[in-house]
């Protein structure tokens, strides 16, 4: 990508409306684009990052044997009275809820238990019909009164749920396990260091388990052992839950990511979602959901993956992975600069090209805001050693590199 072709450019001011680290870098950096309080425009740098986001947990969820399908976001009101939860007051807070032209109700998913039991009735009749294991990476909306914090805290998100169904509780308990240990996986990639944190199971169980990044900017608080091997959320933290051999016990503010529940049965028997068992007795399925934030995995990212000039990406998740800087209007640094933007696109490797007529303060700036793990830049001060400078975003490293390596080198 060519940024003078780039339908967006960074900003050359932070946005003074912009309340967090999140927000200021991703507007700035032509990320995201705000459409009002909560409701941002995912731009093609942002979508890009996004894109890549999905995939690595995409991937996971298909290593868990989950299928993958897209449920729809505006629903009747008939699966959620039959669960209670449509004039319930908490969900009404939350739950955009209004009339069509013809007086009907309907509200949009900020959350999907009651469609996903539904949509299991008619396909799990029989013991042999479980488990199931289904997902989706889709928009979801929330009527927050505090939307904040850029994308962390949104009316329109994106989210990956996964419901699951089994025939008993050591069959649910069991796959449960499985997604405890992939989720830390799946943040790993991405680029985050995610405690799993005990936490509230609400009205569905004594426990859940959170995925929490610890971050000045955090609106949770947890109490952590430095191993990891103790860690709860402050809601249903005591003393007297803590390990006698926990050592170094800390308390931080965190972002959660990510969250698991085991739900028992309440929205599969709200649903009539019943199957015969090997002896032909009427059972009723566990259920269980696990959510990721995609959109707040991205903010998180950059809440804690930043310094004072910009964003610092992850590799996996970058929106490309060599920028390159060409410096001032002479001819054979544009002419290098091209043939490099050529051949690293012919091996295969996303590149933004820097080709725009600014002076190399303003290039330097925007590709320090933007973040792209590395930088390349030439210029008639490298070309008289027929090298570019090749620079990583995190200052690790800055090296000259011959001309004629470069490809090679960031492609091995």
């Amino acid at each position: 990508m060519r940024l003078s072709q780039s339908l967006t450019k960074p900003l050359r001011e932070r946005p003074a409306e912009a309340d967090s680290a999140n927000a200021a870098y991703l507007i700035q950096g032509g990320f995201i684009d705000q459409l009002g309080a909560g409701i941002y425009n995912l731009l093609p740098f942002g979508w890009r990052v996004y894109r890549k986001v999905a995939q690595i947990i995409r991937e996971e969820m298909d290593a868990l044997g989950a299928q993958e399908l897209n449920l729809a976001a505006l629903h009747p009101t008939g699966p959620w009275k039959a669960s209670g939860r449509w004039d319930d007051p908490e969900v009404r807070d939350v739950m955009y809820q209004f009339k069509d032209q013809r007086g009907k109700d309907y509200g949009l998913g900020f959350t999907h238990e009651e469609i996903a039991a539904q949509l299991a009735k008619p396909h799990i009749q029989s013991y042999r019909d479980l488990p199931q294991a289904f997902y989706q990476i889709q928009v979801k909306f929330r009527n927050e009164p505090r939307a904040k914090s850029g994308v962390l805290r949104g009316r329109e998100f994106m989210m990956k749920d996964l419901y699951s169904f089994h025939a008993d509780e050591a069959d649910r308990d069991a796959y449960y396990d499985r997604v405890l240990k992939a989720y830390p996986k799946i943040f790993k990639r991405l680029g985050l260091d995610a405690l799993t944190v005990e936490a509230s199971g609400g009205v569905f169980t004594k426990y859940s388990h959170e995925f929490q990044v610890l971050a000045g900017s955090g609106e949770d608080t947890v109490h952590y052992t430095e191993d990891g091997s103790f860690a709860q959320n402050d809601e249903i933290f005591d003393e007297k839950n803590v390990p006698k051999d926990a050592k170094n016990l800390k308390k931080s503010s965190a972002i959660e990511v990510g969250n698991i529940f085991k739900l028992g049965k309440r929205f599969p028997e709200a649903a009539g979602v019943a199957f015969l068992d090997k002896q032909g007795n009427r059972q009723v399925p566990e259920m269980c959901s696990y959510g990721i934030g995609p959109t707040r995995c991205i903010g998180t990212v950059v809440e804690t993956s930043h310094d004072d000039n910009g964003i610092i990406w992850p590799a996996a998740i970058a929106p490309f992975a060599v920028h390159i800087v060409a410096l001032g209007d002479d001819a054979d640094v544009t002419k290098a600069a091209d043939k490099l933007y050529a051949d690293l696109e012919q091996a295969g490797v996303e590149v933004l090209y820097d080709d725009r007529d600014e002076s190399a303060g303003v290039k330097f700036n925007d590709a320090d805001l933007v973040g792209i793990p590395q930088r390349v830049t030439v210029s008639k001060k490298t070309l008289e050693k027929q090298s570019a400078e090749l620079k990583r975003r995190d200052g690790k490293k800055v090296e000259l590199v011959e001309l004629g390596t470069i490809t090679k080198k960031l492609t091995s």
